[in-house]
């Protein structure tokens, strides 16, 4: 990545730490309430806008530009759709699984922007 923050890395950004946030409080708080129902519907679109924000992200060393990440970002639009139907179905098992699945590429994917030389990492330290 470059070492200056773009307009969609701003936005990336802008949307993924509300994300992480309002997904840590879902996987803590009572389910099925209506806050649940509503702050899921925030992260759902924060993650949206993280998911889609990615895909102007690119390596545009060597002439890379899509990278292994952009899979985990087409998996996270894959995921929440699956997870958004099944709960819709009252598969609550199915939407509980994808939800805290994604949850969990999204620290994951932190981890990994926050990896020495990453833009991140430069960043904040």
């Amino acid at each position: 990545m470059s070492q200056a923050l773009t307009v969609a890395s701003a936005i990336h950004l802008a949307a993924v730490v509300p994300a992480l946030v309002i997904g840590g409080v879902q996987l803590a708080a009572k389910k099925g309430t209506a806050p649940h129902r509503a702050l899921g519907w925030i992260w759902v679109s924060a993650m949206l806008v993280a998911t889609l924000s990615s895909f102007w992200i690119m390596e545009l060393r060597k002439g890379v530009g899509f990278s292994v990440i952009h899979l985990l970002s087409v998996w996270v639009l894959i995921a929440m759709a699956v997870a958004i139907w099944s709960i819709r179905r009252g598969k609550v098992r199915m939407h509980k699984r994808f939800m805290v699945g994604t949850m969990i590429g999204v620290v994951a994917a932190g981890a990994g922007a926050l990896t020495q030389g990453r833009f991140l990492n430069l960043l904040l330290f």
